[in-house]
């Protein structure tokens, strides 16, 4: 099931430390791009995703291709993708071994949720780890 009340989130969001943000953009208009300065701003290492940006930078961090490219441990996979591609997201994401996947906004796929929860990853559906730090009063992570 996933996590659902605002302790579940507010565990998951101290606990975490480094994220992977698939379907980052290098475009200031974006939501991913503010919620990516937002997440860095907070003290979390935040790690840009986007086969279309490969080998560019957002926001000082270098974007990889997909999740198997990063060789850092990654705590938290945050999806910018639309819900009939959140799954296969999600299967990388059990596949690198992260311990949470976060789907944004309007992003909701039950059975990817089924299979992370399944794997022993933490599941967070149709929210914004940015908007919920701020209504949640989460401390910044220290360095």
């Amino acid at each position: 099931m996933p996590l659902t009340t605002d302790a579940e989130i507010r565990t998951l969001l101290e606990e975490v430390r480094t994220i992977a943000l698939v379907g980052a953009s290098d475009r200031p208009s974006r939501p991913s791009n503010g919620v990516m300065a937002t997440l860095q701003a907070h003290g979390y290492r935040v790690i840009p995703v986007n086969p279309q940006i490969t080998g560019t930078h957002v926001h000082g961090e270098f974007v990889f291709r997909d999740l198997s490219q990063l060789g850092d441990p990654i705590d938290m996979v945050d999806i910018f993708r639309r819900s009939s591609e959140a799954g296969a997201v999600v299967d990388e994401a059990i596949a690198i071994g992260a311990k949470a996947v976060w789907l944004q906004l309007g992003v909701v796929d039950e059975a990817a949720a089924a299979r992370a929860e399944a794997a022993g990853l933490k599941v967070v559906m149709d929210r914004c780890p940015a908007i919920d730090i701020q209504r949640l009063g989460v401390r910044p992570i220290a360095a």
